[in-house]
């Protein structure tokens, strides 16, 4: 009964998350890194398990419109996406609640930790152990049909789920990020990546007019999946 129950608990979820725009979904058995959760007080992490990974993808032609810094338009576009994803996991979040079941939503960019760019949790994780990709030597989450152009949120929860498996890939011999990166933070090895450099860029760009925001897509655009 409970693997019966874990499958249409899946099912229904995915079904839902689509049906709001989803691009991705995942889930991933979350029980081991808990402790690694940026969340306070720790007990409302108590018996949240599992881990839907939830997936926006980014509208490629907007992805086109970058050049050697974030457009505007890419800037507008980005917050819109982070928006959607947000709102399908509370929505996700609220379908839960009324099985009898706990959820926590985590939203796309919420940041715990300025000084450290530091979020609750890593949704690029959880999405990984949730299926959704690989993470390439960006840092990033890469999907093998859309690259890193997708937005993740997560939902915690003690629904019983249907978990799923990390995919079995790599970058390979692509460096194309490598090479396009202007902050040469990116390297060949991923344990490389000069996280500070990478980190004054997003700041140099959030000063930019009708930026605003703490981000690049540089390597975003270079990066087209498997």
């Amino acid at each position: 009964m409970q693997a019966t129950d874990s499958l249409s608990n899946y099912e229904k979820l995915k079904a839902a998350a689509e049906a709001e725009g989803a691009s991705l979904f995942g889930v991933a058995d979350v029980s081991l890194i808990k402790d690694g959760f940026f969340v306070e007080p720790k007990s409302v992490l108590s018996g949240l398990d599992y881990g839907v990974s939830i997936g926006v993808r980014l509208a490629g032609r907007i992805i086109e419109t970058i050049a050697n810094k974030p457009s505007k338009i890419y800037a507008f576009h980005y917050k819109r996406v982070n928006s959607l994803v947000d709102e399908i996991a509370l929505k996700l979040s609220n379908h839960i609640q009324k099985g009898g079941y706990s959820a926590l939503p985590i939203p796309a960019s919420y940041v715990e930790d300025w000084g450290m760019m530091r979020g609750a949790l890593s949704h690029k994780e959880i999405g990984r152990l949730a299926g959704n990709g690989f993470i390439g030597r960006s840092g990033l989450l890469i999907n093998p049909e859309y690259g890193a152009a997708v937005r993740y949120a997560t939902v915690l929860t003690d629904m019983p789920l249907k978990l799923d498996k990390p995919v079995d890939i790599t970058c390979g011999e692509c460096a194309a990020c490598v090479a396009a990166c202007p902050a040469k933070a990116i390297k060949k090895d991923a344990k490389d990546m000069d996280l500070e450099a990478c980190r004054e860029l997003l700041k140099a760009f959030a000063n930019k007019a009708g930026i605003g925001h703490s981000i690049c897509g540089i390597c975003v655009k270079t990066c087209k999946g498997k």
